[in-house]
């Protein structure tokens, strides 16, 4: 092939495969009873690192844990969770109080969705503390990272962590495996900071369960609404 080519040479056709990907990409909150290699799992984030950051500053840091580690941390969040939920508090906000339309109502309509598929009613408290449990639990995946940044980074960073998190989830799901992306976890950086070590200069932005989907599970197995490309893009011809 000539090194002459120009790139309008080239048709601008889309990868089937990548754009599969994206579309069938879905947050899992079950898993499989089944290992997953460490050596994958290094595939991933080995892959992941080419996420585009402002000015290549590469505000991530990820604490995998797996094993006894794992079975430790998820033991000392639930019992924090179990001692008193009102008292965990994120390391910053996730929604404006209140949150507005027309996010309030795509939010109530996901968790009622939600509720339906694990069968507990959004009146039903201990069931849906139960479901929160399982949070902590990691939806019981073999593997959980969590994911910090130097809090004095400004809310910029937070565009690069999701591109970040993004690849984890796309290149985890093109060897097989599923992911639960977990803000929630940012409600738990005391349990966190004592059983991982991590420093107070660092801000625990999320968690992430990853491991084979049990698709056997309703909530798994849910069709989300999608807002059409045309309800959130204007092109401009100037």
């Amino acid at each position: 092939m000539s090194a002459n080519l120009r790139m309008e040479d080239f048709e601008l056709n889309a990868s089937p495969f990548i754009d599969d990907l994206i579309r069938e990409r879905r947050t899992k909150r079950g898993f499989l009873d089944r290992p997953v290699s460490l050596d994958v799992v290094r595939d991933i984030l080995s892959i992941a690192k080419y996420a585009p950051s402002s000015s290549n500053t590469q505000p991530w840091r990820c604490y995998v844990v797996t094993g006894n580690a794992r079975k430790r941390l998820t033991a000392a969040a639930v019992e924090a969770f179990r001692a008193g939920p009102e008292k965990l508090e994120p390391e910053y906000p996730f929604f404006p109080q209140p949150l507005h339309d027309p996010y309030s109502t795509r939010f109530n309509t996901f968790r009622g969705q939600l509720g339906d598929a694990q069968g507990v009613h959004r009146s039903d408290k201990a069931g849906r503390m139960r479901d929160v449990e399982r949070q902590f639990l990691f939806f019981d995946a073999p593997v959980g990272i969590i994911f910090t940044m130097d809090r004095r980074l400004e809310w910029a960073s937070f565009i690069c962590y999701g591109c970040f998190l993004q690849n984890i989830m796309l290149a985890a799901r093109g060897r097989g495996l599923d992911t639960c992306p977990q803000q929630i976890w940012s409600l738990q950086y005391p349990v966190l900071r004592t059983e991982l070590g991590i420093p107070e200069d660092q801000m625990v932005i999320a968690g992430m369960s990853l491991g084979w989907a049990d698709n056997s599970m309703p909530e798994n197995r849910m069709s989300l609404h999608k807002v059409q490309m045309d309800e959130f893009t204007s092109f401009i011809d100037a």
